[in-house]
């Protein structure tokens, strides 16, 4: 039988956090985005999910939070995330799909989705998914890959590139690897019941040039003061979004677990992982990560 849901992409196996993050020159986009979570991020709160968690790079950011859920597609990305934060009750680590969150209505008061977004071959359903797992008021702190960017348009204004960035169709550059218009993104965060309290123009300064040639802390001291151009400037080819979860939202007194098989709430759980009650499914618990894969 054809699975119903969009297609997923698999980091199983990769080595993106050292190949790309830790030797890949990327020091100034980490350090964007850390300033861009700073200013966007709760001071404090109870339960926080990471979509797209990886390998753990943003999860010790997190420090205002008592609980956190790391959530990937991948398991040996999440035995990475392990290595690095850590195994503690802080910490919980689940394999699963976001089509098919395993999480009760109203489960987190905040959640963030960093460098996932552009995966997504139907993202206004991932952002759906996002909110049903956040309490009234929740906060959402997302990052998307912007096609309107200032390299996209220059290449576009000289023929270089086939695809209009002022279009506000989604590009698929490579397979399930897509930019999107700040527009559309606009759009399905209201479509999902979101208000969009702040955006965030981040990695002003990407060139590989200026990486090569001008210190580390003078290009993050001049990303901080740009970033400050907000809304009124979102050219770059990284946005975070801040938004708060609106409208009611189901009560979470079924339990903090859901069955992706069934969606019942009555869950099950002992060391081995968890049981629904009402299909009969079993999620195993494995080495420390739930696994909702199967």
């Amino acid at each position: 039988m054809n699975d119903p849901y969009p297609a997923v992409c698999d980091y199983e196996g990769s080595d993106y956090q050292v190949s790309f993050w830790d030797r890949g020159g990327r020091a100034y986009e980490d350090g964007s985005e850390a300033l861009a979570l700073r200013r966007l991020l709760p001071a404090s709160g109870e339960r926080l999910l990471e979509v797209g968690a990886g390998a753990g790079r943003n999860t010790l950011r997190y420090t205002g939070f008592e609980e956190i859920t790391l959530l990937d597609y991948s398991r040996s990305q999440l035995e990475q995330a392990r290595r690095r934060v850590g195994d503690t009750p802080r910490y919980r680590y689940v394999l699963a799909d976001v089509y098919r969150m395993p999480f009760g209505p109203a489960a987190f008061d905040a959640a963030t989705m960093i460098r996932t977004l552009h995966h997504m071959q139907d993202p206004a359903a991932a952002l759906q998914r996002v909110r049903q797992t956040l309490g009234e008021g929740g906060i959402f702190i997302l990052e998307f890959a912007n096609k309107r960017h200032m390299k996209a348009i220059g290449r576009w204004l000289l023929r270089r590139q086939a695809w209009n960035p002022f279009d506000p169709a989604p590009v698929e550059f490579a397979s399930l690897n897509y930019d999107f218009h700040p527009r559309a993104v606009a759009g399905w965060l209201e479509a999902a019941m979101f208000h969009v309290e702040r955006r965030l123009p981040v990695s002003h300064l990407r060139g590989g040039w200026l990486k090569r040639n001008v210190p580390l802390g003078l290009l993050l001291g001049a990303e901080k003061v740009l970033q400050n151009l907000g809304r009124a400037w979102l050219y770059t080819p990284s946005v975070f979004v801040r938004a708060r979860a609106i409208g009611s939202s189901p009560s979470g007194a079924g339990g903090f677990w859901r069955c992706p098989a069934c969606d019942s709430l009555d869950m099950g759980e002992d060391v081995d992982g968890l049981q629904c009650q009402q299909c009969g499914r079993s999620w195993p618990k494995r080495d420390g990560i739930y696994d909702f894969r199967g």
